[in-house]
């Protein structure tokens, strides 16, 4: 695999590395062997930075002088010098869990003298509202849960990378979002890219509050009123904390679910009638699915009798048990 070959999303970071050292490793194994002004040229760099990224690449073990040619270069086996700085790194995050653990099981030590007070934590401000908020998603092993409601927020869908990052990583999304949520401009787009990620997203017609919950551990329910600064209340295991898990698994099993993917060609129907599917199964109206998707309320009148025709059903209801047997959805 050459570097024009290398996935963006794959990177030597974690192991210490910046981008210019893991460019001029990767251009290094490339290359086989190169003098510094090769690399120099490769890289686009003067001779002068490239001989430092040389230096520090040689101290950190991956690259050395080639032989009697002192003055040329050659890449370390990425399988030994790697895993070796992997394998230390694995020990460090091992030291980093046990304290990480003491701390926990302190904590909790602690907290069977605490008082109710103790068990809620207040957070004042927008900035330490987000980064609460992005803590318990950088926190998350297994699941988020969450409420979405139109209103202010502290952050937007496009910064909150902290999501895309805990998804990639295997942390299942289960969201439920107020139908005015995809009546904002982008609001179905951003969906759509949600559940293209792996995200399971469920629709409903208004949301009590705000909330993130992660692991079932911990919950941020966001607060907001006129005129006062925006703020948080952090919920910690308790009573209370199990009622909002309750509230969640409440409102989720009654929600419409939305089963929508940008570029998705369901077999035997055009992907914008699967869109249209998605929308109505998702509990929107014929109004409200026309202007999610710039159609007239007759079209998608006209293009759901034509679904209910193609597969032989006599009410909407069947449509969605056909639909679901035959892939469209």
């Amino acid at each position: 695999m050459t570097q024009k070959e290398v996935r963006d999303d794959v990177d030597l970071r974690a192991l210490g590395l910046d981008r210019a050292e893991e460019r001029a490793y990767r251009a290094l194994i490339d290359l086989g062997a190169a003098a510094p002004e090769v690399l120099a040229d490769r890289l686009r760099l003067v001779e002068g930075e490239t001989r430092s990224l040389l230096r520090r690449l040689e101290a950190l073990g991956l690259a050395s002088p080639s032989g009697a040619d002192l003055d040329r270069y050659v890449a370390s086996a990425p399988d030994v010098a790697l895993r070796a700085m992997l394998v230390q790194r694995h020990d460090e995050l091992r030291r980093t869990e046990l304290a990480v653990s003491e701390l926990t099981e302190l904590y909790r030590r602690a907290a069977g003298g605490r008082t109710v007070s103790d068990l809620v934590e207040v957070v004042t401000g927008a900035g330490a509202t987000r980064q609460r908020f992005e803590q318990l998603q950088r926190g998350a092993e297994h699941e988020v849960l969450a409420f979405v409601t139109q209103g202010p927020v502290v952050m937007s869908a496009e910064e909150n990378l902290a999501e895309d990052a805990a998804v990639r990583r295997g942390v299942r999304y289960r969201v439920i979002i107020e139908r005015a949520v995809l009546d904002q401009p982008g609001g179905l787009r951003r969906a759509e890219l949600a559940t293209a990620q792996g995200e399971e997203i469920a629709v409903v017609d208004s949301l009590p509050m705000k909330l993130v919950i992660a692991d079932r551990s911990v919950a941020l329910v966001p607060l907001t009123s006129a005129g006062q600064e925006p703020g948080a209340v952090v919920v910690h295991a308790s009573g209370l904390l199990d009622a909002l898990i309750s509230l969640f698994n409440w409102a989720w099993d009654r929600a419409g679910a939305l089963h929508l993917a940008p570029g998705e060609k369901p077999g035997g129907i055009a992907a914008s009638d699967a869109r249209i599917l998605a929308l109505l199964f998702a509990g929107l109206t014929d109004e409200a699915v026309a202007k999610q998707l710039g159609l007239s309320p007759r079209t998608v009148q006209r293009r759901v009798r034509h679904l209910m025709d193609l597969s032989g059903a006599g009410t909407r209801l069947q449509l969605g048990r056909h639909a679901t047997e035959r892939g469209w959805v």
